[in-house]
């Protein structure tokens, strides 16, 4: 088979014949067989506010986690109340980045303060 048998896209048209899938389109499905569905929506949600964070907050990167997303609810852990407050003043520009990132649905921010 020559160049000449490629599909014009550049891909090999036997690939295409085979009906591949992206790894992280088969994720989420995979995981709901597997009851992982809400660990798996939990690290969807933990990368996310990562970016989001990084992007809109970066004095706070470093200093507040998510540590729990359930029915909605993304529960945040801040080092420092200052970084807290921070947060919760800008919960609803925060909620609309990460709503914009997550399939799963999301209606409310939780902020808290580590305590050690």
């Amino acid at each position: 088979m020559s160049s000449d048998d490629d599909s014009r896209d550049g891909r090999d048209s036997r690939t295409a014949d085979r009906g591949l899938e992206r790894l992280g389109d088969l994720l989420p499905d995979a995981a709901r067989r597997l009851g992982l569905e809400d660990q798996f929506e939990l690290a969807a949600a933990m990368s996310a506010w990562e970016k989001v964070i990084a992007e809109r907050v970066p004095a706070a990167s470093g200093s507040c986690r998510l540590v729990a997303f359930q029915q909605g609810v993304a529960s945040v852990e801040a080092d420092e109340p200052i970084v807290a407050q921070e947060l919760r003043l800008r919960a609803p520009e925060l909620l609309t980045a990460l709503r914009a990132t997550m399939t799963a649905p999301l209606r409310q921010l939780r902020v808290s303060v580590r305590h050690v």
